[in-house]
């Protein structure tokens, strides 16, 4: 600030009011566009007409309870105007300060929407990614952005990190993008060595039809992408619900993986260790596609699984696929057997599972067995009584 700027403060403070010389200060401050304290100038604005210490403008510790709501809604309003003005100006990382504490997340959401995907580095790219994803902000426009910026390989490390944080359709949103990326990047990638023979093939071949009777494309260990993000993706995928067009795409990847020589198909998790085979028969499932045939390869697997600390691992798969394809009886059983001691933080509830299946004699039944008077009487109370299911 200028000297000029002190002395209209300080005359304002002495020849008129206090408030007078905070309105100037905060216009001032407007014009130099210097928010972050802006936000301190507006709190003290509220402390000063209440009567309050001034010494730390942003602290509740010295507002007395009979004006704890006033001030925290004062509070609130200033967050909301600066990070509405930093978003004005397209500092998304300084306005997420402000609307992330206030839990206003759709503003800052829609501003990363808007922005185009920069296929460069920049330290406030990477900022607003961190934001988008990991921040769960927009994940998948953080995604996109990873992608064009730092490839595919980065863009699965990074996902990998945030996954577990991410709601379910969240996740979903991100694996169809990787999905839809690599699908493409793989075509291309096969329809550049088939055209090498057949100059005239179709341009929308699939890649389904590309691999049709040419298993040449194939031999002696050739591959046509990186295995490594083929099998992370194949991975993210099960996150997907039907209907979704990515699903199928999700088949022509296993089915190319298939294909590959058996050192570049890398084992996965129980039950996915034979990762492709394993991997088309869930998304059978998924797709309502020889659904019965696919269950038994779960249903078996986990039935000959001889270590019992992988049998949960077996039994969460064959619950999800039992859940998405309708068979909640059945999937109310195995849980019963292999799942009842998981943690909600697993993303998993026996008493929802038992709840949506309409099982609640189910959940009871369980919660006896295992001593639990808690669980017992909330299955009891959560069914319907007789008179009520009669009328």
């Amino acid at each position: 600030m200028t000297e000029t700027t002190f002395t209209q403060l300080e005359e304002l403070s002495a020849n008129e009011t206090p408030e007078a010389a905070l309105e100037r200060l905060m216009d001032v401050l407007r014009e130099q566009k210097a928010y972050h304290k802006l936000f301190d100038a507006t709190l003290i604005r509220k402390k000063h007409e209440l009567g309050l210490p001034l010494s730390r403008p942003t602290s509740f510790e010295d507002v007395p309870e009979e004006h704890r709501k006033e001030v925290e809604e004062a509070y609130v309003e200033a967050a909301r105007e600066i990070g509405k003005l930093f978003l004005a100006d397209g500092d998304i990382p300084s306005a997420w300060m402000y609307m992330q504490v206030i839990r206003e997340p759709e503003p800052v959401k829609e501003a990363i929407e808007k922005l185009p995907v920069a296929t460069d580095y920049s330290e406030a790219n990477e900022s607003v990614m961190q934001i988008a994803l990991f921040e769960k902000v927009h994940p998948l426009k953080g995604v996109k952005m990873l992608l064009r910026s730092h490839g595919m390989c980065n863009t699965i490390t990074s996902l990998d990190q945030a996954m577990g944080n991410l709601s379910p359709e969240q996740r979903s949103d991100c694996a169809k993008e990787l999905v839809r990326e690599l699908y493409h990047d793989l075509s291309e990638s096969v329809r550049r060595q088939v055209q090498e023979k057949v100059p005239l093939i179709e341009p929308k071949t699939t890649l389904r039809e590309l691999l049709a009777g040419r298993d040449w494309l194939l031999e002696g260990g050739n591959y046509h992408i990186d295995v490594s993000h083929l099998s992370s993706v194949v991975r993210f995928a099960r996150s997907i619900d039907a209907p979704a067009d990515e699903l199928d795409l999700v088949l022509q990847l296993c089915d190319y993986g298939q294909r590959l020589d058996p050192q570049l198909q890398y084992p996965g998790e129980p039950p996915f260790e034979d990762f492709y085979p394993a991997h088309r028969h869930f998304f059978q499932v998924v797709l309502d596609k020889e659904v019965d045939t696919s269950l038994d390869y779960f249903r078996q697997k986990l039935e000959n699984e001889p270590d019992e600390h992988d049998k949960p691992l077996l039994a969460y798969v064959l619950v999800d696929l039992l859940v998405r394809s309708k068979h909640l009886d059945e999937a109310v059983e195995v849980a019963a057997v292999h799942l009842t001691g998981l943690g909600n933080d697993v993303g998993f509830s026996f008493a929802e599972l038992c709840a949506d299946a309409g099982r609640l004699d189910r959940l009871a039944e369980v919660m006896r067995e295992q001593d639990d008077l808690v669980g017992y009487t909330a299955a009891l109370i959560a069914q319907p009584s007789p008179a009520a299911a009669n009328t």
